[in-house]
C-alpha cells in the first residue's frame, strides 16, 4: 500500500489569553485590551455593580505584556513588550491581570475537543498544537472546519488552522488568515503563496537575522530560495545557511511527536533589537522574569518538575552559549527557577549584546513521583554583568 499523502495541521488559538478574558468581559469586545497586569489591576466594582477598567496609561512598573487583543496589536502593542513602552503606544488601552489558571483550563478544553476528532497531536504550548491528518480520508477543509467547530463549541473561542505537507509550512499558513481562518496549501502552492512572504514569517528567523537578510537584499522567502548559497554561508555560517535554503524551498521532515515523554521544556525570546546586560538591564530583567514565570506555568500545566535549570543565550554575532544548574530538589516554582537561571547567567561573561535569551528545564519527572521543591529567595538578575 502506498504511504498516505502527508497532511500536517497547525492549530493556533486566536489571541488566546485575551480571548479568554473577553469571555469574562464581553463588553470589552472590539476595544484595545492588554493582558499583563497584576492583581491590583482587577476591574473596580462600582456601587451600582458596574465595572471600571484600568487604563494602560496609569501603569507603573517593569512588567511586560503577556498578550493583547487584535485592536491593541493594530496600535503596535505585542507580547513581550515592556508595559511602559506599550503605554506610550496605546495609553487608552484597557489593562487586565493575567489568569493562568483560566488559560490552562481553556487549553485543556480545546485540546480535548481536537483529540476527539484527530488524536495524533503534538502539544506545542498552551495555545497551539500540530495535528497529523495524513490518515484521514475526509476532505481536508471539511475536516478543518469540523475541528474549528468542535473547539468553538467546547470553549466559545475561535482558532486558525493551517494545513500543509509539513510542520514548517503549516505553521506559516495558520498565520495567513487570522483570525478564525483556514489555509490549505500544497507543494505546488509554494511559489505563489509562500515565496512572496517576508522572510521573518518563518519561525526561526528572528528580528536580527531578518535585518541582516534585508541588508543583503533578501526580503522575501522567495529571495532566500533564489539566493547564492555561498552568500548565505559567508554571512550566517554553514549550519544556519543550509537551514535557510531548506526552509525557503518548504522542506521540513520533522514528524508530529505525539509521545507524552517530555525531555525538556523551554521558553525563549528573540529581541526586537540587541540588548546589553548592563545598559538594558531594566528591559532585560522583566523579560527574563516573565520567561521563568511562563516556564514554571508550562511545568505545572504538564505536571512535571525539573532537577536542572538552564539558560540559552545568543549574541549579536549569532554565537550561542548555554549554562545549566542542577538543583538539590526538583521544582516547578517560578521563584526557584528564576534563582537558578540567574545563577547560570552569572557564569557567563556578558560583555556582548544579546539577541536571544532563553530558559529551559531538563531532568524532568512527573510531579506525583517527586518531592516538592523548597522555596528559594529571589536575587537580582543581571547584577555585576561585565
Amino acid at each position: 500500500m502506498p504511504s498516505p499523502i502527508r497532511r500536517i495541521a497547525h492549530l493556533d488559538m486566536d489571541a488566546f489569553y485575551a480571548s479568554v478574558e473577553l469571555l469574562r468581559y464581553p463588553e470589552l469586545r472590539g476595544q484595545p485590551v492588554v493582558i499583563g497586569g497584576g492583581s491590583r489591576h482587577q476591574p473596580d466594582v462600582g456601587e451600582d455593580g458596574s465595572l471600571h477598567f484600568h487604563k494602560l496609561r496609569d501603569y507603573v512598573g517593569r512588567g511586560v505584556v503577556t498578550t493583547s487583543t487584535y485592536e491593541a496589536r493594530a496600535l503596535g502593542v505585542f507580547s513581550a513588550m515592556g508595559m511602559m513602552k506599550a503605554a506610550k503606544l496605546a495609553p487608552d488601552a484597557l489593562l487586565l491581570p493575567t489568569d493562568f489558571e483560566s488559560y490552562r483550563h481553556y487549553s485543556r478544553l480545546f485540546k480535548n475537543a481536537v483529540a476527539g476528532i484527530a488524536p495524533l497531536i503534538e502539544d506545542r504550548g498552551i495555545d497551539e498544537i500540530y495535528i497529523d491528518l495524513s490518515d484521514h480520508d475526509e476532505d481536508v477543509r471539511s475536516l478543518a472546519q469540523r475541528i474549528k467547530d468542535a473547539v468553538r463549541e467546547a470553549t466559545g473561542l475561535s482558532c486558525s488552522i493551517g494545513i500543509a505537507p509539513n510542520k514548517l509550512l503549516a505553521k506559516i499558513c495558520s498565520e495567513l488568515d487570522k483570525p478564525d481562518g483556514i489555509t490549505v496549501i500544497t507543494e505546488a502552492d509554494i511559489p505563489t503563496r509562500i515565496w512572496p512572504l517576508a522572510a521573518r514569517k518563518v519561525n526561526g528567523i528572528g528580528p536580527k537575522a531578518a535585518e541582516k537578510l534585508t541588508a543583503l537584499g533578501l526580503h522575501t522567502i522567495g529571495d532566500l530560495a533564489a539566493a547564492d548559497p555561498a552568500l548565505l554561508q559567508d554571512n550566517f555560517g554553514r549550519t544556519y545557511s543550509e537551514w535557510l535554503m531548506r526552509i525557503s524551498h518548504g522542506l521540513d521532515e520533522r514528524p508530529v511527536v505525539t509521545s507524552s515523554e517530555t525531555k525538556s521544556i523551554s521558553r525563549e525570546s528573540t529581541f526586537e533589537r540587541d540588548l546589553h546586560a548592563k545598559l538594558d538591564r531594566d528591559t532585560l530583567t522583566p523579560i527574563f522574569t516573565d520567561l521563568c514565570v511562563r516556564l514554571a506555568g508550562d511545568l505545572q500545566r504538564k505536571g512535571y518538575v525539573a532537577r536542572t535549570i538552564g539558560i540559552k543565550l545568543k549574541f549579536s554575532d549569532f554565537r550561542g552559549v548555554t549554562r545549566d544548574l542542577t538543583l538539590p530538589d526538583a521544582t516547578d516554582d517560578a521563584a526557584t527557577i528564576r534563582q537558578a537561571a540567574g545563577e547560570c547567567l552569572r557564569r557567563v561573561k556578558l560583555d556582548r549584546r544579546l539577541r536571544l535569551l532563553g530558559v529551559r528545564a531538563t531532568a524532568l519527572s512527573k510531579k506525583e513521583f517527586a518531592d516538592s521543591a523548597p522555596m528559594l529567595a529571589q536575587g537580582e538578575l543581571f547584577d555585576d554583568a561585565c
